[in-house]
């Protein structure tokens, strides 16, 4: 995924969040603070500079697992086919999920910033307002990953996502040519040994 802009990056990492625990059931990664500010640490490449500090409280992690319902419900809508099965039958309704998503862009307003490296192209990144410093760091960190997920949704990667339908995996991915079917090859070879069992043992 290194050629997709941060908002894509970020907006499909806090989908995947809820996956699969390789034994059937479905795992998320986003259930206590410290868990929320791992995630963020490790994802600190694509967050904006501006995203406040490392440590998550419990309404930081409420905020962000909204958002996430909200990003999930939406990816749901977008892929063809049929959604991702951890939450296909407990989805937010669509116009829900755009209202949430758009409540949380707006709690943190943001600025353009345009950086240009030494050995690339200029770019612009679309950073909190540096007269948030007051605001709560749990509602702009929401804020983000919804200013993330919006851009993505209505950019030109959305059409490249994907629910992938391998046996018992549950997260979404990109397409990244024409004739990928999964998340990864694990999720391929799994996918090809249950049709394989499936046709020799019907």
């Amino acid at each position: 995924m290194a050629a997709h802009a941060p908002s894509t990056r970020l907006a499909l990492a806090l989908a995947v969040t809820v996956r699969h625990d390789g034994g059937g059931g479905v795992a998320d990664d986003l259930t206590t603070p410290e868990a929320l500010t791992a995630w963020v640490r490790n994802h600190a490449a694509d967050l904006p500079a501006a995203v406040p500090g490392p440590a998550a409280d419990a309404a930081a992690l409420a905020a962000v697992r909204e958002v996430r319902a909200a990003v999930r419900a939406l990816f749901a809508r977008a892929v063809p086919g049929e959604p991702s099965r951890a939450d296909a039958d407990r989805l937010m309704p669509v116009p829900d999920a755009l209202d949430v998503l758009n409540a949380a862009a707006a709690a943190a307003p943001v600025v353009p910033r345009l950086t240009w490296r030494p050995d690339g192209e200029p770019a612009a990144r679309h950073v909190p307002a540096a007269a948030l410093a007051g605001t709560d760091p749990g509602r702009v960190l929401a804020a983000v990953l919804a200013h993330a997920a919006i851009a993505f949704l209505a950019g030109p990667d959305r059409p490249l996502l994907r629910a992938c339908h391998a046996p018992r995996c549950v997260r979404y991915f990109l397409k990244g040519h024409p004739r990928q079917e999964w998340c990864t090859p694990s999720c391929g070879n799994r996918a090809r040994v249950a049709r394989h069992h499936t046709r020799h043992h019907p």
